[in-house]
């Protein structure tokens, strides 16, 4: 009898598993490296949203659900991307429970879909919303309006901590939580209304920051998207339509894919290192100044270590309406990595790095060439 017999059975099982293990793994890291979207398909349930007009009665929550699911059957085409619904019924979401979802998935942007009213029927046309300070009373109103469903919910006093959907001061500290990812939120809303005004000829109503809670929680680009306005005759019918939907969600499924290419093209990949190669210590790029981003705000917020979670050495810069916040600065590409990283491991998730030559902003990918 050869009594190596088990032990090569047993080595021959352990080889087995592990290449099960192996194969698992790669399947788990292709799965993770998914876009993840998730669809809003506003209001639901005993939330009924806007109502059309006399004559032409229709509920918001049932449009924009439409809306929501053609959408999501679109994107759904491409393997790239996985879609997450906050609901596919008619059923009711808390406000606070939509950020949520977007949150544990761990979602690369947040879509909420919506329509909207007003008091004067020739009032039409559609924007898009990111989270910020109201810029004018009529983007507190609307904000106001789409929140005052958290009063349907029975705890909404201790799930949103005094949150009041009628007082300005209540908008200010949701917006501090969402600076960081104002840049990409601005670009996927002015990608959007670009489509409904050049594509679907819709009013523009341009691209607007107002304080909408359902965006609280949604660390991550995110957008609120008004459609148009129920309350007006012809855009109400247009909005009830299966091909005013059809549009209105090919629209937006193009400004995602546009937005999904520029992140690609703005990623440098590094290629896994090969066997036994060493890594170089440097890669110094002469005529270029490479600099973390770490935050985008419409505030002037002083540079000091206590305001960026201690990093030190944050430079701030007026970019158009906005101060850009960046750490670090050197022509060294391995070492703006390692701050990058560094950047994140103080929470900084959506840091990224950038390139400047001349003092102007360049393509990193182009600059590695």
């Amino acid at each position: 009898m050869n009594r190596n017999y088990p032990m090569k059975m047993i080595q021959n099982k352990i080889a087995l598993m592990l290449s099960i293990a192996l194969l698992l793994f790669t399947f788990t890291l292709h799965a993770q490296e998914k876009f993840k979207v998730v669809i809003d398909a506003g209001h639901g349930g005993a939330d009924p949203g806007n109502v059309g007009v006399k004559g032409n009665k229709m509920y918001e929550k049932d449009v924009v659900l439409k809306i929501a699911l053609q959408l999501g059957k679109l994107l759904k085409v491409d393997k790239d991307i996985k879609v997450i619904y906050t609901r596919k019924d008619d059923t009711f979401i808390e406000l606070n429970r939509r950020g949520k979802i977007a949150q544990e998935s761990n979602a690369n942007l947040f879509i909420s879909i919506h329509a909207d009213s007003f008091t004067k029927e020739s009032v039409h046309g559609a924007s898009n919303f990111v989270l910020g300070l109201h810029e004018n009373d009529r983007n507190f109103e609307i904000a106001k309006k789409e929140n005052q469903v958290i009063l349907l919910e029975d705890n909404y006093k201790e799930v949103y901590a005094g949150f009041d959907p009628n007082a300005p001061e209540s908008v200010i500290g949701l917006t501090l939580m969402q600076e960081e990812y104002l840049d990409q939120s601005l670009i996927i809303a002015d990608l959007i209304q670009q489509n409904f005004v050049n594509k679907l000829q819709r009013k523009d109503r341009k691209v607007k920051q107002a304080g909408f809670l359902v965006l609280r929680n949604t660390f991550m680009p995110s957008v609120l998207v008004e459609t148009g306005y129920l309350t007006n005759k012809q855009e109400g019918v247009y909005l009830k339509s299966v091909k005013g939907q059809k549009e209105i969600a090919k629209a937006i499924y193009d400004a995602v894919k546009a937005y999904k290419k520029q992140l690609d093209v703005n990623v440098v990949i590094d290629e896994a290192p090969k066997p036994k190669v060493i890594k170089p210590k440097t890669r110094i790029i002469k005529g270029v100044t490479f600099k973390v981003q770490i935050a985008s705000s419409a505030k002037k917020i002083k540079t000091a270590s206590y305001n960026f979670k201690g990093l030190k050495g944050v430079e701030r810069a007026r970019v158009g309406a906005h101060h850009k916040y960046y750490y670090g600065k050197t022509s060294d590409y391995i070492k703006v990595k390692e701050l990058q990283k560094k950047a994140k491991e103080k929470g900084y998730y959506s840091s990224f790095i950038v390139a400047f030559k001349n003092g102007k902003k360049v393509s990193v990918r182009k600059v590695l060439k």
